[in-house]
């Protein structure tokens, strides 16, 4: 927020206070993207009286004001830059209402301008409206701006709250990423507020910005100077001028090991924070579907039911029907087409279901790339906190590609998997892989364990084609269903066993939590991998 509007206006009075009663003395460049401006008093014969200096960094990729006590300036590479303002006094300093700009006012009707809006900065000489000279010439478009133009009054009533639809955003564009991550933050917590509760947040929050302190701090692994109390806060600040000093000095005395590697770090949260919100919404989606029927079931339950739709003359069907769910023991109403045939119907529903099973198979191969990814840069993050030097962060870094933003692949089991005697056991990894597990992976002819009146991991021995269920097969997924159980301890464990069709999951339950209607138990000694 270093160059925050609600910065720049703080600022703004604060260096008019040290600028009062100066002239400017020189300005020259010494670095291709950076420049120096000289205010004093008067001039010596070696040096200013009572000299006060403003060094300004004008990259794309950063932009900022230092004001130290003292410059130094180089006998070579060095240019004078807008000598025509030499010797003019500053009348003001002046902020721009919601515009990233500041400008120092001089006499005869002159202004030296800060720009820092968009990812191009630059500073620009005006007289009067009219731009007479830029530090950066290739920002051609910087020549036709306006010094009076640069205000822009945005209406920013609660009425006008009203019309955007409680979107802050709209009234608020000078907010930037740091005070709307805040206020989300805000507006998360606990139930979501209405638009009255949303406006007095915003109004408290700008109530800090107009009055605020100045937080040193870190925001995604580097220095930021913030109004606002967030992240890693290293040092407060009262005075606009130390604080933006303090943040100069932060920022640009990293040493490339930090820079680089703080780039890494960004680039993993971004991944880690886009990958985790794709399996949240895809495992949604999974779990929604399996509380609903699906078109198989759909199929099914009419194939089973077909004496009971009633076939009009030429043996159209009804718009709908209501069935009896043997999936989930409910009625269900099923949307039929007039002009087909219940069979015909049918056989709509089962091309969908084809088409529905393909969808999530590419669904579930992109949740396990993504489950990959997740693993492999919590991996990659606990190696790079182990590294101390410039030259192993890059081996590091090229060595495993981590600057690609391709997604990593490679296999990953979604469930903990046992084989004994020819079987498959699967056992669930937590409450919402049980979920997975048991609604998605999991059907009617399989068998279902879970340790009795405790929590832990579903277990689901996986059905055979002509075979029954071996007793030693059933004793080995109870003992691994004791073993992944707080009844990990106990010498002996009672274990429910059940086919699947006798375990639903009826809405409002949470996660892992199930609904058995009819089940036997084990006793079984609780027995690891």
């Amino acid at each position: 927020m270093h160059t925050n509007y609600y910065f720049l206006r703080q600022l703004g009075p604060a260096l008019e206070s040290q600028l009062a009663g100066l002239k400017l003395m020189e300005c020259f460049s010494q670095d291709r993207d950076e420049l120096v401006l000289v205010f004093a008093q008067a001039r010596g014969k070696i040096n200013y009286y009572r000299p006060f200096y403003i060094k300004a960094t004008l990259r794309p990729d950063f932009s900022g004001l230092l004001f130290p006590e003292v410059v130094q300036r180089a006998r070579t590479n060095s240019a004078d830059l807008f000598e025509s303002l030499y010797d003019r006094a500053v009348l003001g300093v002046r902020s721009f209402l919601n515009e990233r700009c500041l400008a120092i006012l001089l006499e005869d009707n002159y202004a030296l301008l800060f720009k820092f809006f968009g990812n191009r900065p630059n500073l620009l000489t005006f007289e009067g409206n009219t731009v007479m000279d830029l530090f950066n010439q290739k920002l051609v478009a910087d020549s036709h701006l306006v010094l009076d133009a640069l205000d822009r009054p945005i209406d920013q009533s609660w009425e006008a709250f009203v019309r955007a639809g409680y979107d802050h955003r709209k009234l608020f564009p000078t907010f930037g990423k740091v005070v709307n991550g805040y206020l989300a933050e805000r507006f998360g917590r606990g139930e979501e507020p209405d638009g009255a509760e949303k406006w007095a947040i915003v109004q408290e929050v700008l109530a800090q910005l107009e009055r605020p302190r100045y937080y040193l701090t870190r925001i995604e692994h580097r220095p930021a100077l913030s109004l606002l109390p967030v992240g890693e806060i290293r040092r407060e600040f009262d005075e606009p001028l130390d604080a933006s000093n303090r943040f100069y000095i932060a920022y640009n005395g990293q040493n490339t090991f930090e820079r680089e590697k703080g780039e890494v770090l960004r680039l993993f949260d971004k991944r880690l924070k886009r990958a985790q919100a794709y399996i949240d919404t895809n495992l949604e989606r999974i779990i929604e579907r399996d509380e609903n029927s699906r078109n198989e079931q759909i199929a099914n339950i009419l194939m089973a039911n077909l004496h009971q739709i009633p076939e009009p003359p030429g043996a159209r069907s009804p718009e709908s029907v209501t069935l009896h769910d043997f999936y989930h023991d409910r009625p269900i109403t099923v949307k039929l087409k007039p002009d087909l045939t219940p069979q015909k119907n049918a056989e709509g529903y089962y091309r969908k279901a084809k088409n529905e099973k393909i969808e999530e198979e590419h669904r579930q191969r992109q949740l396990t790339a993504r489950e990959e990814e997740i693993r492999r840069m919590q991996e990659y993050r606990l190696a790079l906190d182990q590294i101390e030097t410039l030259k192993e962060l890059r081996k590091y870094i090229k060595q495993h590609n981590l600057l690609s933003d391709a997604i990593t692949e490679g296999p990953v089991q979604l469930f903990k998997e046992v084989e004994h005697e020819g079987f498959r056991i699967l056992i669930g990894r937590n409450a919402k892989n049980n979920d997975l597990l048991t609604q998605r992976y999991t059907y009617k002819d399989d068998l279902w364990l879970h340790a009795r009146d405790v929590s832990g991991s579903h277990v689901v021995i996986k059905h055979q084609a002509g075979k029954t269920f071996p007793k030693t097969v059933i004793e080995r997924a109870a003992e691994l269903a004791a073993w992944y159980s707080k009844r990990r301890t106990d010498s002996l464990c009672p274990v429910i066993v059940t086919p699947k069709k006798f375990v639903r999951k009826p809405k409002g339950l949470a996660e892992g939590q199930v609904v058995i209607d009819k089940e036997d138990v084990v006793m079984v000694v609780p027995k690891g991998e």
